[in-house]
């Protein structure tokens, strides 16, 4: 689809591979890899701006229909991989997302 399209383009232009992604009916999950030159919330700010941008040119109603014209929200989760919490675990997680009505957590995994 667009989005996952657009998340391509981001990959190839700042070396970030997505690895999972996960889309559930309000939010999305993406386990991304990207350079050390960017911090966690660069990478954020970097995939929220542009597939914003993208998202909106595509499809022109969408800005309209959204309250306040903004696709993200300026909340957000930032976790990384390390200590108690391997790739594996995070992959799991973002798969399972949309496919329960039970809010899923990583400690289920």
């Amino acid at each position: 689809d667009y989005f996952k399209e657009t998340l391509k383009k981001i990959g190839e232009r700042y070396y970030f591979t997505f690895e999972t992604i996960g889309i559930d009916e309000n939010h999305v999950h993406l386990l991304v890899q990207s350079a050390p030159k960017y911090s966690p919330s660069h990478v954020v700010q970097i995939i929220k701006s542009i597939t914003a941008k993208e998202l909106f040119k595509q499809f022109p109603e969408l800005e309209k229909d959204l309250w306040g014209g903004e696709f993200w929200n300026d909340g957000g989760y930032i976790g990384t991989v390390g200590e108690g919490v391997n790739a594996e675990i995070i992959r799991k997680y973002i798969r399972n997302q949309g496919r329960s009505t039970d809010q899923l957590k990583l400690s289920d995994f």
